[in-house]
């Protein structure tokens, strides 16, 4: 016999995708209206870079808001590799707490069906598809999503490879073009009167870290590998001061989605000096631990 959320599952399919057949494309492009986003909708947000420690002391009230902070491990070292597991379902998680999406081996965000264990009654989407995009696509939602790093390049094999299931993409082409990001996002599903899930990667917590309007030169580097003169504290004040200033950015779009489902993590951190490391790409406890905050309606 079918589980309560299994049939809640195919109860909710059949809505949506009796809602694409009524609205078709249709919908409503516009600003960020607190609370506009249907309930149903999905907005993934990851901080590329972002260290816990600069999450943890940052004031960020507007992602305060969503939900509880949580020290997690991210599932990869770099971009591409956290991004391709996010995509088939895989988010950033505590292996050693019982709860779910907190730990996405107990329960889910997005479960694909087919991949990997069973689904259970702790997951919140369950979706059949190469990827999750691709899930929310035969389910009748819009997909837009927009990436700021050079793996998000769809113009390149292994970025199109990425990116290809959404139906609205914008490639920001830099890491300090947040506000462009959330213009294309407002004009493809702001307002939607059908679920949509939305992706945005955020560059500005990324390497050089450095946001529009900052007071410092882009392109004088506190933080690379095998290089002279990198700057732990210089780093952690930018990172800091990027991070407030995505926070401040972003307050309308998270409003926008106050009734829907919202997670905001990173994808990996950074080395500053420990053990002699710096940045990412590889196995080091700091580059692996990341924020994770979620609110599930």
């Amino acid at each position: 016999m079918p589980s309560p959320l299994h049939r809640h599952l195919r109860d909710f399919t059949y809505a949506a995708r009796t809602a694409w057949r009524s609205f078709g494309s249709r919908r409503c492009p516009g600003p960020w209206e607190p609370g506009s986003q249907h309930r149903e909708s999905l907005l993934l947000i990851t901080l590329d870079s972002c260290r816990w420690d600069t999450f943890e002391s940052t004031p960020t009230p507007n992602i305060d808001a969503v939900g509880t902070a949580h020290r997690v491990m991210a599932p990869s070292h770099f971009t591409f590799g956290s991004h391709a597991a996010m995509f088939v379902g895989f988010t950033p998680g505590d292996g050693l707490r019982s709860e779910p999406i907190v730990n996405p081996k107990f329960g889910k965000l997005v479960r694909l069906h087919g991949g990997g264990t069973p689904s259970t009654s702790r997951d919140r989407f369950l979706l059949r598809g190469r990827s999750i995009v691709d899930g929310f696509n035969r389910i009748g939602y819009i997909t837009a999503g927009t990436g700021a790093v050079k793996w998000f390049d769809d113009g390149s094999l292994a970025g199109a490879g990425l990116v290809r299931d959404f139906q609205h993409y914008m490639y920001a082409r830099n890491c300090w073009s947040l506000r462009r990001q959330l213009g294309f996002l407002a004009d493809k599903v702001g307002g939607a009167r059908q679920p949509v899930f939305c992706f945005l990667n955020v560059g500005e917590t990324h390497v050089p870290y450095w946001h529009e309007g900052a007071a410092w030169d882009r392109g004088t580097v506190t933080c690379r590998a095998f290089a002279e003169g990198n700057d732990r504290t210089e780093s952690a004040r930018r990172q800091g001061e990027c991070l407030q200033f995505i926070d401040r950015a972003l307050g309308p779009m998270l409003a926008a989605f106050a009734n829907a489902n919202i997670m905001v993590c990173g994808d990996h951190g950074d080395a500053w000096g420990e053990d002699g490391a710096w940045e990412h790409g590889f196995h080091h406890s700091k580059v692996m631990e990341v924020p994770m905050t979620f609110r599930i309606s």
